[in-house]
């Protein structure tokens, strides 16, 4: 799978792709889609951190307090593994989601869509930020053997589909817009798509591309989540109570 994330990630850079990109609205919203969803999905989802080296290539066991000798075999991904496998990280988890966020609406307002319209270079700095953010966020989120997410899976199914709801927001605005947002796109009546259809376009694939990401993540975690022995709502209700004894930022 990583290496479909990655053909796809140069696809999206290169012409074509790149071209059109700055002639139809729809076109710069899939590509953005590419960049920000899909590709780090692919990445993470198909990892091979052990054969490039980041993991141990065979299974280690290490005591849930790390002090084993075979520690000192472990390579970053097994740490990072390890880590996680001893406690929960929630609140970091949904900093990155955050961060994520903004980096999604500041990629989609005008100016900036704009701007990339006029100077396709940045592209590669809109895909390198996202695609980066996107990887940290999704290893929270699906499994990337040996890395397993740091949050509980009621975690994941609420920031999955938070991150889903602000796309979305963000598309249904743009296309429910008497004008269009972005002044780079140049409409001729008469001359290929219209402008209306231009936008319900790019709302329509973004939809699509972003549920196409996150309604598996959410309903295989809450499948999962309720085949598993502990109660849902017990444990719900215990995410909750944690919470408020903490405080939403305190530590782990």
């Amino acid at each position: 799978m990583w290496v479909a994330g990655l053909v796809l990630w140069i696809l999206a850079l290169v012409p074509p792709w790149s071209t059109w990109s700055g002639h139809y609205q729809f076109v710069q919203a899939i590509q953005f889609a590419i960049f920000a969803f899909c590709v780090p999905t692919l990445l993470v989802v198909g990892a091979p951190w052990r054969r490039i080296g980041l993991a141990h290539h065979a299974t280690i066991q290490i005591g849930p307090d790390g002090t084993k000798d075979d520690r000192q075999y472990l390579k970053l991904i097994d740490r990072l593994a390890l880590n996680r496998s001893v406690s929960t990280h929630q609140q970091r988890t949904v900093a990155v989601a955050l961060v994520f966020i903004a980096l999604t609406i500041f990629w989609r307002v005008a100016p900036v869509v704009d701007f990339l319209i006029r100077h396709e270079w940045l592209t590669v700095v809109e895909s390198l930020s996202l695609v980066g953010v996107g990887a940290v966020l999704f290893t929270d989120l699906v499994e990337s053997p040996p890395l397993t997410p740091g949050t509980t899976r009621p975690y994941r199914i609420s920031i999955a589909t938070g991150v889903m709801w602000s796309a979305w927001v963000v598309a249904y605005l743009g296309a429910m817009s008497h004008n269009s947002w972005y002044h780079g796109f140049h409409h001729v009546a008469g001359q290929g798509i219209s402008l209306a259809a231009d936008q319900q376009l790019s709302a329509g694939f973004l939809w699509l591309l972003s549920a196409v990401v996150f309604v598996p993540i959410i309903f295989w975690n809450l499948i999962y989540w309720l085949q598993s022995d502990e109660d849902p709502n017990a444990e719900m209700g215990k995410l909750l109570r944690e919470e408020r004894a903490r405080g939403f930022f305190g530590t782990n």
